[in-house]
């Protein structure tokens, strides 16, 4: 599962989810952080963000992620489902 979002305290809002506060995640607990982007600006992070909401930016995103967890030989029976 991926989950795109914007937050100003990644521990926090990690933590949010894990604690089932977040309507979109509650019901699929536990939650593994495995990729995350930094930006020093606001706008900035919230146009990668709404890009990742495209179906080419969910495209590049599951690339990005199926790599990793490749190279990482993580979870490779599993494939990463289409959003």
């Amino acid at each position: 599962m991926f989950y795109i979002g914007f937050t100003n305290n990644l521990e926090r809002r990690f933590q949010e989810h894990l604690d089932g506060e977040n309507i979109s995640t509650a019901k699929r607990l536990p939650l593994r952080l495995i990729y995350f982007e930094a930006f020093l600006d606001r706008e900035d992070a919230l146009r990668r963000e709404s890009y990742f909401k495209t179906t080419k930016g969910k495209t590049t995103l599951r690339m990005m992620i199926r790599e990793y967890l490749e190279k990482q030989n993580i979870n490779k029976t599993a494939p990463l489902k289409k959003m």
